[in-house]
């Protein structure tokens, strides 16, 4: 199985840290080889070295900023270049700024979206036609519990993953012809670098690999069943 994972291309944008690292290092695990990004050419040698060095599958990275729409075409060009077939796409690129809509910093709402939804829309038009092409494929979108429900200090992230979620759902409706499945994911607090300095207990939070494994066994399901919203909320509720 490994060998013929090895075949098939996983891409995970913004791969190094949380949710998008626990992703990578799952596919990994599975034999596939994976492609990411991250703004830190640093951690994306040192993710490498850490996952090649216990596996005989590829970890390929490049460094890009996907908030910027030259490096987000670059990422997509490199991508495509490996000439390996897209099995999986996962938009997970993001970035919290707490606020509110009426006080927030000028510029905040530019910046969310972004990075929250222009990285996947642009990154998911470059990358679609061969998957298209092929007939098969899954792409998640690291959604949020954010995309369905306001909260407080939310701000302009939350306007942001609304969108992303509005631009999931549609893309579900577009890829139905093309056998391609598409899943919203929308997890509620996880313990990752945005929660970082805030006074909450890791255990109130949930696991990145928790996460990770619920996105593999999703997209294990059969081509005949897609899961369109994987909605998880620590046990103890929302924060």
């Amino acid at each position: 199985m490994a060998e013929n994972n090895a075949n098939l291309a996983v891409v995970v944008t913004g791969g190094t840290k949380g949710i998008g690292r626990a992703l990578v290092e799952r596919f990994f695990q599975e034999g596939y080889t994976v492609i990411t990004c991250a703004r830190s050419l640093e951690d994306l040698d040192a993710l490498k070295k850490s996952l090649e060095q216990n596996g005989s599958n590829k970890l390929y990275v490049k460094q890009a900023d996907l908030s910027q729409k030259p490096e987000t075409f670059a990422f997509a060009e490199f991508v495509l270049s490996l000439n390996l077939p897209i099995e999986v796409l996962i938009n997970n690129t993001g970035v919290f700024t707490p606020g509110e809509v009426h006080t927030e910093d000028d510029g905040v709402l530019e910046s969310q979206i972004n990075t929250n939804l222009y990285s996947a829309y642009y990154l998911t038009r470059a990358l679609i036609e061969p998957m298209k092409s092929q007939k098969r494929g899954h792409i998640f979108n690291m959604c949020s519990i954010a995309s369905v429900m306001a909260y407080s200090n939310g701000g302009s992230y939350s306007i942001s993953k609304f969108a992303l979620y509005g631009f999931s759902k549609v893309l579900r409706e577009e890829m139905k012809p093309f056998n391609i499945r598409v899943t919203s994911l929308l997890p509620g607090a996880t313990y990752t670098d945005s929660w970082a300095g805030v006074d909450v207990a890791q255990e109130r939070l949930m696991k990145p690999e928790d996460i990770a494994e619920l996105t593999y066994t999703t997209y294990c399901l059969s081509e005949r069943t897609v899961v369109e919203d994987l909605l998880i909320r620590p046990q103890l509720g929302d924060l």
